[in-house]
Protein backbone atom coordinates (compact mmCIF):
# COMPACT_ATOMS: atom_id res chain seq x y z
CA UNK A 1 0.00 0.00 0.00
CA UNK A 2 1.56 3.50 -0.89
CA UNK A 3 1.12 5.98 1.97
CA UNK A 4 0.49 9.77 1.23
CA UNK A 5 2.47 12.03 3.05
CA UNK A 6 0.92 14.39 5.50
CA UNK A 7 1.69 17.27 4.11
CA UNK A 8 -1.30 16.45 1.83
CA UNK A 9 -3.76 17.50 4.67
CA UNK A 10 -2.68 20.73 4.51
CA UNK A 11 -4.67 21.40 1.63
CA UNK A 12 -4.90 19.18 -1.30
CA UNK A 13 -3.94 19.74 -4.69
CA UNK A 14 -3.44 17.54 -7.99
CA UNK A 15 0.35 18.76 -8.08
CA UNK A 16 0.85 17.81 -4.55
CA UNK A 17 -0.58 14.79 -4.69
CA UNK A 18 1.16 13.42 -7.65
CA UNK A 19 4.72 14.38 -6.01
CA UNK A 20 3.87 12.22 -3.14
CA UNK A 21 2.44 9.40 -4.60
CA UNK A 22 5.86 9.91 -7.11
CA UNK A 23 8.29 10.14 -4.06
CA UNK A 24 6.24 6.94 -2.58
CA UNK A 25 6.96 5.22 -5.65
CA UNK A 26 10.75 5.53 -5.56
CA UNK A 27 10.93 4.53 -2.62
CA UNK A 28 8.50 1.34 -2.37
CA UNK A 29 9.93 -1.94 -2.11
CA UNK A 30 11.06 -3.43 -5.23
CA UNK A 31 12.46 0.07 -7.02
CA UNK A 32 16.45 -0.85 -6.14
CA UNK A 33 17.29 2.08 -7.67
CA UNK A 34 20.81 4.04 -7.56
CA UNK A 35 21.85 7.89 -7.66
CA UNK A 36 22.89 9.07 -10.88
CA UNK A 37 24.19 12.45 -8.85
CA UNK A 38 25.58 12.93 -5.85
CA UNK A 39 24.64 16.47 -5.25
CA UNK A 40 27.85 17.46 -4.64
CA UNK A 41 29.73 16.81 -7.70
CA UNK A 42 30.13 15.44 -11.26
CA UNK A 43 31.36 12.17 -10.59
CA UNK A 44 30.35 9.96 -13.33
CA UNK A 45 29.10 13.03 -15.76
CA UNK A 46 30.95 14.77 -18.48
CA UNK A 47 29.95 17.91 -20.46
CA UNK A 48 30.84 21.66 -20.46
CA UNK A 49 30.91 22.06 -17.04
CA UNK A 50 31.04 25.80 -15.24
CA UNK A 51 30.35 26.78 -19.20
CA UNK A 52 26.95 25.79 -18.97
CA UNK A 53 26.39 23.05 -16.33
CA UNK A 54 26.53 24.38 -12.83
CA UNK A 55 25.83 22.81 -9.55
CA UNK A 56 23.14 24.57 -7.27
CA UNK A 57 21.47 23.82 -4.10
CA UNK A 58 22.25 19.84 -4.83
CA UNK A 59 20.67 20.52 -8.59
CA UNK A 60 22.39 20.33 -11.82
CA UNK A 61 21.75 23.61 -13.78
CA UNK A 62 22.13 23.95 -17.32
CA UNK A 63 21.83 27.16 -19.53
CA UNK A 64 21.23 30.98 -18.00
CA UNK A 65 18.08 33.61 -17.46
CA UNK A 66 20.54 36.23 -18.26
CA UNK A 67 22.31 35.13 -21.87
CA UNK A 68 21.15 33.01 -24.88
CA UNK A 69 22.19 29.63 -25.50
CA UNK A 70 23.31 29.42 -28.73
CA UNK A 71 23.61 25.98 -29.53
CA UNK A 72 22.17 22.46 -27.99
CA UNK A 73 24.32 21.36 -25.20
CA UNK A 74 24.38 18.38 -23.30
CA UNK A 75 25.47 16.68 -19.61
CA UNK A 76 26.10 13.13 -20.43
CA UNK A 77 26.87 10.06 -18.35
CA UNK A 78 30.25 8.58 -18.31
CA UNK A 79 28.25 5.41 -17.89
CA UNK A 80 26.33 3.22 -20.38
CA UNK A 81 22.68 1.90 -20.10
CA UNK A 82 20.65 -0.70 -21.37
CA UNK A 83 17.57 -1.42 -19.74
CA UNK A 84 16.47 0.68 -16.85
CA UNK A 85 13.57 2.84 -15.30
CA UNK A 86 15.12 6.33 -14.48
CA UNK A 87 12.90 8.92 -12.19
CA UNK A 88 14.07 12.79 -11.91
CA UNK A 89 12.37 15.67 -11.23
CA UNK A 90 13.02 18.51 -14.11
CA UNK A 91 12.23 22.36 -13.76
CA UNK A 92 12.27 25.05 -16.79
CA UNK A 93 12.44 28.61 -17.24
CA UNK A 94 12.98 30.84 -19.56
CA UNK A 95 12.22 34.09 -21.13
CA UNK A 96 12.55 34.26 -24.74
CA UNK A 97 13.37 32.40 -27.77
CA UNK A 98 13.17 27.81 -27.87
CA UNK A 99 12.44 27.46 -24.63
CA UNK A 100 13.06 23.78 -24.32
CA UNK A 101 14.89 20.64 -22.71
CA UNK A 102 15.15 16.77 -22.69
CA UNK A 103 16.54 13.66 -21.67
CA UNK A 104 18.71 11.62 -23.66
CA UNK A 105 18.95 7.92 -23.47
CA UNK A 106 20.53 4.63 -25.66
CA UNK A 107 22.57 7.92 -27.08
CA UNK A 108 26.19 8.61 -28.55
CA UNK A 109 28.19 11.86 -28.71
CA UNK A 110 28.37 13.02 -32.22
CA UNK A 111 32.03 13.32 -32.94
CA UNK A 112 34.04 16.71 -33.51
CA UNK A 113 29.69 18.01 -33.02
CA UNK A 114 27.55 19.48 -30.04
CA UNK A 115 25.14 17.19 -30.82
CA UNK A 116 24.19 13.73 -28.94
CA UNK A 117 22.16 11.37 -31.45
CA UNK A 118 19.69 9.08 -30.10
CA UNK A 119 16.55 8.76 -28.33
CA UNK A 120 15.05 11.96 -25.98
CA UNK A 121 12.86 12.32 -23.98
CA UNK A 122 11.57 15.96 -24.41
CA UNK A 123 10.59 18.51 -22.29
CA UNK A 124 9.66 21.97 -22.90
CA UNK A 125 7.96 24.36 -25.50
CA UNK A 126 5.01 22.18 -26.34
CA UNK A 127 6.50 19.18 -26.52
CA UNK A 128 6.42 17.83 -22.85
CA UNK A 129 6.35 13.69 -22.38
CA UNK A 130 6.85 13.38 -26.39
CA UNK A 131 9.58 10.78 -27.55
CA UNK A 132 12.01 12.23 -30.46
CA UNK A 133 15.16 10.91 -32.08
CA UNK A 134 17.46 13.93 -31.82
CA UNK A 135 20.51 13.45 -34.92
CA UNK A 136 19.50 10.47 -36.03
CA UNK A 137 15.96 10.12 -37.46
CA UNK A 138 15.34 13.91 -36.60
CA UNK A 139 11.39 13.52 -35.89
CA UNK A 140 8.80 12.59 -33.13
CA UNK A 141 8.40 8.79 -32.50
CA UNK A 142 5.61 9.37 -30.60
CA UNK A 143 3.27 12.03 -28.65
CA UNK A 144 1.01 12.30 -26.13
CA UNK A 145 -2.49 14.05 -27.06
CA UNK A 146 -2.55 17.52 -27.91
CA UNK A 147 -4.57 18.14 -24.75
CA UNK A 148 -1.75 17.13 -22.57
CA UNK A 149 0.96 19.31 -24.80
CA UNK A 150 -1.23 22.55 -24.28
CA UNK A 151 -0.37 22.87 -20.87
CA UNK A 152 2.45 24.80 -19.30
CA UNK A 153 4.85 23.51 -18.33
CA UNK A 154 7.45 26.32 -17.82
CA UNK A 155 7.77 28.63 -15.15
CA UNK A 156 9.29 27.97 -10.99
CA UNK A 157 7.60 24.14 -11.00
CA UNK A 158 9.17 20.83 -10.84
CA UNK A 159 7.93 18.43 -12.75
CA UNK A 160 8.27 14.49 -11.97
CA UNK A 161 9.67 13.01 -15.04
CA UNK A 162 9.92 9.02 -15.49
CA UNK A 163 11.51 6.87 -18.48
CA UNK A 164 11.17 3.18 -19.02
CA UNK A 165 13.29 1.57 -21.22
CA UNK A 166 13.51 -2.42 -21.77
CA UNK A 167 14.35 -4.24 -25.13
CA UNK A 168 12.58 -2.26 -27.76
CA UNK A 169 9.81 -0.89 -25.44
CA UNK A 170 10.11 2.71 -24.18
CA UNK A 171 7.71 4.14 -21.94
CA UNK A 172 7.60 7.72 -20.49
CA UNK A 173 5.30 9.62 -17.98
CA UNK A 174 5.06 13.31 -16.89
CA UNK A 175 3.34 13.80 -13.44
CA UNK A 176 2.50 10.21 -13.41
CA UNK A 177 0.41 10.47 -16.71
CA UNK A 178 1.74 7.80 -19.25
CA UNK A 179 2.50 10.05 -22.70
CA UNK A 180 4.43 7.48 -24.47
CA UNK A 181 4.17 3.96 -24.67
CA UNK A 182 6.13 2.99 -28.17
CA UNK A 183 7.48 -0.25 -29.24
CA UNK A 184 10.66 0.44 -31.81
CA UNK A 185 10.22 -1.43 -35.10
CA UNK A 186 13.33 -0.21 -36.96
CA UNK A 187 16.15 -2.94 -36.89
CA UNK A 188 19.81 -2.36 -36.33
CA UNK A 189 19.40 0.36 -33.69
CA UNK A 190 21.94 0.72 -30.50
CA UNK A 191 20.66 -1.18 -27.59
CA UNK A 192 22.74 0.87 -25.12
CA UNK A 193 23.74 4.45 -24.55
CA UNK A 194 24.49 7.25 -21.95
CA UNK A 195 22.26 8.95 -21.02
CA UNK A 196 22.30 13.09 -21.07
CA UNK A 197 20.49 16.31 -19.77
CA UNK A 198 19.82 18.72 -22.56
CA UNK A 199 19.60 22.57 -22.61
CA UNK A 200 18.35 23.26 -25.98
CA UNK A 201 19.81 26.08 -28.29
CA UNK A 202 18.49 29.40 -29.45
CA UNK A 203 16.58 30.49 -26.03
CA UNK A 204 17.65 32.42 -23.22
CA UNK A 205 16.42 29.67 -20.33
CA UNK A 206 17.55 27.24 -17.47
CA UNK A 207 16.50 24.29 -16.69
CA UNK A 208 17.09 22.21 -14.01
CA UNK A 209 17.92 18.42 -12.88
CA UNK A 210 17.21 16.50 -9.46
CA UNK A 211 16.31 13.27 -7.66
CA UNK A 212 17.78 11.40 -10.70
CA UNK A 213 17.44 7.82 -9.68
CA UNK A 214 17.51 4.94 -11.71
CA UNK A 215 17.40 1.50 -11.25
CA UNK A 216 18.77 -1.10 -13.77
CA UNK A 217 16.59 -3.77 -15.29
CA UNK A 218 17.73 -7.07 -16.65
Amino acid sequence: MIRISHRQHCGFSITRFLHAFFCAVVVAPGFAADSLFNGTNFDGWEGDINDVWRIENKEIVGGSLSKKQEKNNFLCTTNRYTNFDLRLRIKLSGTKGFINSGVQFRSERIWDSHEVAGYQADFGAGHDGALYDESRRRKFLARPPESFLERDSQGHQWHDYRIRVRANHIELWVDGIQTVDYTEVESGLPSDGIIGLQIHGNGVAEVRFKDLMIEELP
